[in-house]
């Protein structure tokens, strides 16, 4: 009984020390061949509609799901004549609108939110300490977690030339004395190859980024 016991102990630690071999093996793999992070969203290039005189909005066609060809006339400022017609800005598909049938408008308001649904890509961020391993053109494997069974393919396209925190509304300052460090995090811009219409702007994402 006692023998039994003391193979079966051997064989537990055994199996202890085979995972922790092979998930510290694992875990180099990784290090050593990718960039990874789960701090990353779906995105696209948002652009605002918005008509150049002031006056009220009439046949107004900017309703949220509906696709356009840049120059389309989504509405008109009433009595503007050619002056008043609300155009798209570029082809796609409006995500927000902002005003309905009959609403007055002002110059520059944005009256809806267009974005090119074909054409969406990833922003990753990533640590400052990790950032010289990643490199224009290299493969990406996307997972987004409305669809986490399914890995896109992807490209990185641009590497931000600056931290998130530049353009915070209010940069980190220190006032106190006591200085702490932050790891600082850059964006990088990943293209997507294929993806399903159930993706969307705004969706939580994780990438691998391929080390070169």
């Amino acid at each position: 009984m006692k023998t039994s016991r003391i193979i079966l102990l051997n064989l537990i630690a055994l199996l202890l020390i085979g995972a922790l071999i092979f998930g510290g093996y694992y875990y180099l793999y990784q290090s050593w061949n990718y960039v990874s992070t789960d701090d990353a969203k779906v995105w696209a290039d948002l652009v605002p509609v918005a008509s150049a005189v002031p006056g009220r909005v009439t046949g107004w066609k900017g309703i949220v799901g509906q696709t356009f060809n840049r120059g389309d006339v989504m509405g008109q400022i009433e009595g503007a004549g050619d002056a008043g017609r609300i155009a798209a800005p570029i082809s796609g598909t409006v995500i927000q609108s902002h005003i309905v049938e009959g609403q007055m408008a002002a110059p520059g308001q944005p009256l809806a939110t267009m974005a090119d649904l074909k054409r969406l890509y990833v922003v990753a961020n990533i640590e400052e300490t990790r950032i010289q391993d990643v490199n224009v053109g290299a493969d990406v494997d996307i997972t987004v977690d409305a669809d986490p069974g399914t890995t896109i393919k992807g490209k990185v396209e641009q590497v931000g030339l600056a931290a998130n925190s530049v353009f915070s509304l209010f940069p980190q300052q220190n006032t106190t004395g006591n200085y702490t460090r932050v790891v600082q995090r850059i964006p990088v811009r990943i293209s997507m190859s294929v993806y399903g219409r159930d993706i969307v702007p705004g969706m939580n994402a994780a990438v691998r980024i391929h080390k070169s």
